[in-house]
């Protein structure tokens, strides 16, 4: 009789009296599939994943998507207004036996959150994204908007979302502040950032700016800059969409 290690590779034990040529194709035949290249696969939408034969072991990492950066409204000639950036999504990652998951699983990947529209409006929170239950990461937090002003004000960023399911669990990187000193905005109002993904500055100009939309994956959308020379309102940048990965191993 022959017998099986624990990683599935068979081996003769002493009662086994088949000629060696044979115990040695039976070995290399239980070894070749573990030899396979990894099976990677990326998915920008949410969709179904189907197990591949012979799989043993499947790594998960999952991204939640960005939020959507602040608005800022239109005013007059030497007011500044900054909305704030919106946060990066969380990060989520598991090693699992293929044996414990059924032949497919629900894939749901994260939208960016839309930016503020152009006005006095906040963006939107980015979506999360998971692998059925076992690994999820939540969506990043809205930028918030900000009235123009010839004085000082300043928002908060949107909060980074968080892994939380699975077996390593990483929050994004919030997004950065709204400010106006003195009429001026800052220009530091940057998206906020994820493991697979930058942070992503908003643009400055003295006429102002649009925000600038999230890098992916789920990186936060910049918030919109309010310039001193125009009174035009703008609309806050888009957060990135987030993504699943998901490779499997022979």
């Amino acid at each position: 009789m022959s017998q099986q290690t624990s990683h599935g590779i068979t081996y003769p034990e002493s009662t086994d009296h088949a000629r060696i040529w044979e115990h040695m194709q039976t070995m290399a035949a239980s070894i070749d599939p573990q030899l396979s290249p990894v099976d990677r696969q990326v998915f920008t939408t949410s969709g179904t994943w189907t197990k591949p034969t012979s799989a043993k072991w499947v790594r998960v990492r999952v991204i939640g998507g960005g939020g959507g950066g602040g608005g800022v409204p239109s005013g007059t000639s030497g007011q500044g207004a900054s909305g704030s950036g919106g946060g990066g999504g969380g990060y989520a990652e598991s090693v699992l036996m293929a044996s414990s998951l059924g032949s497919t699983v629900a894939v749901t990947v994260g939208t960016g959150g839309t930016g503020g529209a152009a006005g006095a409006n906040d963006g939107n929170a980015g979506g999360s994204s998971s692998f059925g239950s076992l690994v999820v990461a939540a969506g990043g937090a809205q930028g918030v908007a900000m009235a123009r002003t010839s004085g000082n004000n300043v928002v908060t960023g949107g909060l980074a979302g968080n892994g939380t399911t699975g077996d390593i669990l990483i929050q994004g990187t919030d997004g950065g502040n709204g400010y106006v000193q003195g009429g001026l905005p800052g220009c530091q109002s940057s998206g906020g950032g994820t493991v697979l993904a930058g942070t992503r500055r908003s643009t400055a100009s003295l006429s102002g700016a649009a925000g600038t939309a999230g890098k992916s994956f789920g990186g936060g959308g910049g918030g919109a800059q309010g310039g001193t020379t125009t009174g035009t309102s703008f609309n806050g940048g888009n957060g990135a969409d987030g993504v699943v990965i998901v490779e499997s191993f022979f």
